[in-house]
């Protein structure tokens, strides 16, 4: 009895988990057709929608194999495309990795396009063998290796293309324009600066921000997935959305692959896939797209590789949480949306989010000053705080931009250690604005002394002159340290940014810190609200990892010399140690020197 109750209870269990995968995909055996067996003149047939969530069918005609068109052993199959809908859109942005069949047999993915304003569909296929080479490295010891193989340029000029060759003469003259078709990215609530501001930045990231419409949720989508359906990757998800579009061209009960080409060409990833519903898809001689609206997600892709992305139903995608706080309106205002854990797309969709949010608001103005606080949460280390002000300055620059670039900066440290790929678990970033143009430059420091000897206290008078405002005296009293030789004494009065120029890692050592130390220098820099005071010797520093050893005799440094062939080590020529500071609510800039006996 017991047994059949275990056997009635897991033909149940099979019959839900089968009523699952069939609400995601509808997976179907097919069989490859290799390269070797395309011939020109052959007739296909491919899927993509054109409206909706159904894929259409569309002719497919042969004219050739472009070999080595993609790199090396990388071929391009060369085809023309039949059909009302694709002879008036032509090759649109959105269709890359719509599935080519002969005979029933998967031949491959469209990839390619030719030029920007081909009059005829002609479009390069990916064979589907080199896409099903994506499967292999998931399972290989070295999958999680980034993808080296090869970012090929396809034809830039006569040179790099494969001229009419013996084999193929219909394909002469198509090589050189041939390029991937673009994956129409949809950017859900930023604005036209934002775009035009970091559009070169995501470009320089791998992704060419073509500008598509529509929209990302996560509304449900009850028709399952299938070859030819619209499928998207997800950036940004949340109050703000970044998401791009292609096609599925295979898929089983548990992976997909799709496009036929790399989103980012990152090799392994870990970006949210979703279901995609295609609203219309627009007929342009420059670029036409597909409007697209991304719905019901479905797992995560983990492969991006220079034939196409590879996504898998049972994994779900870790991304960074952002929650971004406002105060200083009517009321606080807080947004909240999840970020790629990606090295190169990261740092600039932190810039553009966190620009975007403050454009945004309606309390921001070209006179507008923010308090910046927060913390960045990485797994295993300190948080990294986030401490600043940022005021106008003069000129077309934003104040949104410097701190959209001060954030990114910050990502960008974290990621270009050596040693470890860091696991962001969280960003909490809090802007008090204020409707002032808060900045202070230092005017004057002096003292009444002209002598002094060690352990006396002395005090430090300084001048602020706030932009458009009445100067501000602070009075800042020093203790001279007791270990202070006699003789002539300098006292650097400077904002925290002076400071921490003189401690600053160059960047060629910077990118060789590990994770821990990197933390550790950032939360070392001084804010820039406050005037500090320091006291500057002859005598070098030497700088280990995130360590400051100031005023070190020179003996010492010789001493610790042989740490250079060991470990990283830097020499300054001169000792600032910060010996007292003061709060001052501006952003304050400015240094002086003031030289003083000791006796």
């Amino acid at each position: 009895m017991a047994a059949m109750l275990r056997s009635a209870i897991s033909s149940a269990l099979f019959c839900l988990m089968s009523l699952t995968v069939s609400a995601v995909v509808s997976p179907t055996k097919i069989q490859i057709m290799p390269v070797d067996q395309v011939k020109t003149g052959m007739h296909g047939v491919a899927y993509t929608v054109f409206e909706g969530v159904k894929p259409e069918p569309i002719d497919v005609e042969i004219l050739g194999v472009l070999r080595n068109m993609a790199g090396p052993k990388s071929d391009v199959i060369l085809a023309r495309l039949h059909g009302a809908k694709v002879e008036y859109t032509g090759v649109v942005a959105g269709m890359s990795g719509s599935p080519v069949y002969i005979d029933g047999k998967l031949v491959g993915a469209i990839a390619y396009r030719i030029g920007e304003f081909s009059k005829e569909p002609i479009a390069g296929i990916t064979p589907a063998a080199s896409m099903m080479e994506i499967g292999d490295m998931e399972k290989a010891p070295n999958g999680d290796l980034d993808a080296s193989e090869s970012k090929a340029t396809l034809g830039a000029t006569r040179t790099a293309g494969p001229g009419p060759t013996k084999d193929d003469p219909a394909t002469a003259g198509y090589a050189n324009l041939l390029k991937p078709i673009e994956t129409p990215l949809v950017f859900s609530g930023f604005t036209e600066e934002t775009l035009q501001l970091f559009g070169k930045q995501f470009a320089s990231a791998g992704v060419v921000p073509v500008m598509g419409a529509g929209s990302v949720s996560a509304q449900k989508q009850p028709e399952p997935l299938e070859a030819g359906s619209a499928v998207s990757a997800i950036l940004v998800r949340g109050d703000m959305s970044i998401a791009g579009t292609c096609t599925v061209t295979y898929l089983d009960a548990t992976h997909l692959l799709a496009c036929g080409h790399p989103l980012l060409q990152s090799g392994s990833v870990d970006m949210p896939m979703a279901k995609a519903t295609v609203l219309a898809t627009l007929a342009s001689p420059s670029n036409s797209f597909k409007i697209v609206n991304t719905t019901e997600p479905v797992g995560s892709f983990v492969q991006d590789r220079r034939t196409g992305l590879m996504g898998r139903f049972d994994r779900e995608p870790q991304m960074i949480p952002v929650t971004l706080t406002f105060h200083g309106g009517p009321k606080s205002k807080q947004f909240h949306y999840e970020v790629l854990n990606n090295p190169k797309i990261t740092p600039v969709a932190m810039m553009a989010t966190v620009f975007n949010s403050l454009q945004g608001m309606n309390e921001y103005g070209e006179d507008t000053s923010y308090r910046l606080s927060g913390s960045i949460s990485v797994l295993g280390y300190p948080k990294l705080g986030v401490q600043s002000m940022f005021a106008p300055v003069d000129g077309n620059t934003p104040t949104a931009y410097g701190i959209a670039v001060s954030v990114g900066e910050r990502f960008g440290r974290i990621y270009e250690n050596p040693y470890e790929t860091p696991k962001i678990e969280g960003v909490e970033l809090s802007f008090d604005m204020v409707p002032e143009r808060r900045s202070a430059r230092l005017e004057n420091a002096r003292t009444d002394l002209t002598e002094a000897r060690a352990g006396d206290t002395i005090t430090i008078e300084t001048l602020l002159r706030p932009y458009r405002g009445e100067s501000i005296l602070r009075q800042i009293p020093l203790t001279i340290p007791l270990s202070t030789p006699k003789g002539s004494l300098r006292i650097l009065v400077s904002d925290g940014e002076t400071l921490d120029r003189l401690r600053r890692v160059p960047p060629a050592l910077s990118r060789k810190l590990p994770l821990g130390s990197t933390i550790a220098l950032l939360n070392q820099e001084h804010p820039n609200t406050r005037l500090y005071v320091s006291l500057l010797e002859p005598n070098p520093q030497a700088m280990v990892s995130d360590s400051v050893m100031p005023a070190l005799p020179l003996s010492v440094i010789n001493v610790m010399d042989g740490l250079r062939s060991t470990q990283d080590m830097v020499v300054i020529g001169e000792s600032a140690s910060d010996e007292a500071s003061a709060a001052v609510d501006y952003l304050v800039s400015g240094a002086q020197v003031i030289t003083l006996t000791i006796k």
